[in-house]
């Protein structure tokens, strides 16, 4: 631990008409029972503080006796005053004491609170109020996402979660290495907030090839996140009110984004051929983004059709509107021929192409790409500039190496067989331990999978049920925006081996039979 008398301790300035002896106790038991002193912190001498602060030395011997008698501090002789393992307060029940100290911040503030404006008595007994989350705030803090770190390895069948056991970290380190040795004064300063151009290059070279799409490295904006990208999109197009579809069912993370940037969310029904562009077009020609995942349909899996990807460009081009293509996981297809993106029909500048290497390479790497039409680059980067600056340079340095040396190609194509094999051994285990339980369609790309329960089912009780038997798994419902969602289940397959494909079957067949 850091010792205390090697930093600064920060204390509040000493109010009008109050004692030195009183204002240094109450700042000392303040950051003793608000953690900033936490149990075990070495104190600074007595002969520090009081020089630290002006104050006498027998006024800083006195605060430190009163603290130890009250059990604060334990001393030890020749090495100074500690904060005491076991303090009194927290012996004391808190309602016995106006406010406990667990509904205060650790600076001594009340805690931010979601509602209407609330007062509370502050130490002289008057009314304050207490600081409220705006509309926009509210809607910020309700995350699809798990706000904690999994601490547990992957198991089946954790959904968006590529195989980090099979991904060349010592290789990654060896070139991380390698560029840390020769790095150049451009990696040490301020980078372009669009990005480390060699990355850009080697990433517009990437989905030239690979998805058919026509840019140059002035269109790649390298970002943190797809999640990024859909805010910074919605904030630099949508007024409060302006309509915006998404698939319904749809991805969560998108709607939540839309709707705190003020959109009205317009949920259009999927089908076999992907977003039903027409019912769209019928019910809310208005809407100003829509947002669709063209290549495998999240969570329902298709692909959107060839004439409603055409249909929702020309409804982009007659009104003016914006396409936000998540080509989130396309890289791993195990059948048929690659398609080519949504962004590759593209002449008038109307989508906008997001891509992750965050599923293909591993979730901490949090870099992410967006192919952005001429006219949309300059605001696009100025926000991105103005929010977030841009992603670290070293990192991006280290990307770009393992993509220009052939590594990313080589990952990909081997790890489009490992996902090929796990998706087949997926499907041969439900259909032999699961029939008429659970049905998962063919899987024809991703890392993940719907498997349809019977439709009287309750998949919010299946997903409960298999969560004790050890399973994670995602319900379809939970992907719904404005109508039912078929009951079932999201099952990653391509963070676990066969193996245990096979084994977490079975403990889901034990959940639902």
């Amino acid at each position: 631990m850091r010792q205390a008398e090697h930093i600064e301790l920060a204390l509040a300035p000493r109010p009008d008409g109050v004692s030195l002896q009183r204002w240094l106790y109450d700042e000392l038991r303040n950051a003793i029972l608000g953690g900033r002193l936490p149990p075990g912190a070495r104190l600074p001498s007595t002969r520090d503080l009081a020089a630290r602060f002006e104050l006498s030395r027998g006024t800083v011997l006195g605060v430190f006796a009163q603290l130890d008698a009250e059990g604060y501090l334990a001393g030890a002789v020749g090495r100074g005053s500690f904060v005491a393992a076991e303090l009194p307060d927290r012996r004391i029940d808190s309602g016995n004491r106006g406010e406990s100290t667990s509904s205060r911040k650790r600076d001594g503030r009340p805690s931010v609170r979601e509602g209407k404006t609330k007062t509370k008595d502050d130490d002289s007994g008057a009314q304050r109020p207490a600081v409220v989350l705006s509309n926009r705030g509210r809607l910020l803090g309700r995350s699809a996402f798990q706000l904690s770190g999994r601490a547990v390895p992957a198991r089946a069948f954790r959904a968006s979660q590529p195989d980090l056991d099979a991904f060349p970290f010592d290789l990654w380190a060896r070139i991380a290495a390698k560029r840390g040795r020769r790095t150049q004064r451009e990696l040490l300063g301020d980078g372009e907030a669009q990005g480390y151009r060699p990355l850009r290059e080697a990433i517009a070279g990437y989905v030239g090839m690979s998805r058919g799409i026509a840019c140059s490295a002035d269109h790649v904006v390298v970002l943190g996140s797809v999640q990024q990208a859909i805010d910074l999109t919605a904030r630099l197009l949508l007024d409060p009110g302006d309509a915006a579809w998404i698939e319904d069912p749809g991805y969560v993370g998108a709607r939540f984004v839309l709707e705190a940037a003020g959109a009205r969310v317009v949920g259009v029904p999927v089908d076999p051929g992907g977003l039903d562009v027409e019912w769209a077009r019928r019910h809310a020609p208005e809407a100003r983004l829509a947002f669709v995942t063209a290549g495998r349909q999240a969570p329902l899996g298709p692909p959107l059709a060839l004439e409603r990807r055409l249909s929702l460009l020309e409804w982009a081009r007659e009104r003016g509107a914006l396409i936000i293509e998540d080509d989130y996981d396309s890289e791993y297809r195990f059948a048929g021929n690659p398609l080519a993106a949504l962004k590759s029909l593209d002449d008038d500048g109307h989508v906008i192409y997001c891509g992750t290497f965050s599923k293909l390479l591993f979730p901490a790497l949090r870099t992410a790409y967006a192919i952005v039409p001429d006219r949309l680059v300059e605001p696009f980067v100025a926000a991105l500039s103005l929010t977030a600056r841009h992603v670290p340079l070293d990192q991006q340095s280290v990307l770009h190496a393992f993509i220009a040396d052939g590594h990313f190609g080589r990952h990909i194509r081997r790890m489009r067989v490992i996902y090929g094999e796990r998706a087949d051994a997926l499907t041969a285990n439900v259909t032999r331990y699961l029939a008429g339980l659970l049905e998962v369609p063919p899987i024809i790309a991703g890392l993940d999978a719907p498997a349809f329960l019977p439709r009287d089912a309750d998949d919010n009780e299946a997903m409960r049920r298999a969560a004790l038997e050890g399973i994670e798994t995602r319900a379809l419902s939970r992907h719904a925006v404005d109508r039912p969602a078929p009951p079932g289940l999201v099952l990653g397959f391509a963070s676990v081996g066969v193996d245990e494909i096979a084994s977490g079957v079975i403990a889901l067949a034990r959940a639902l039979s």
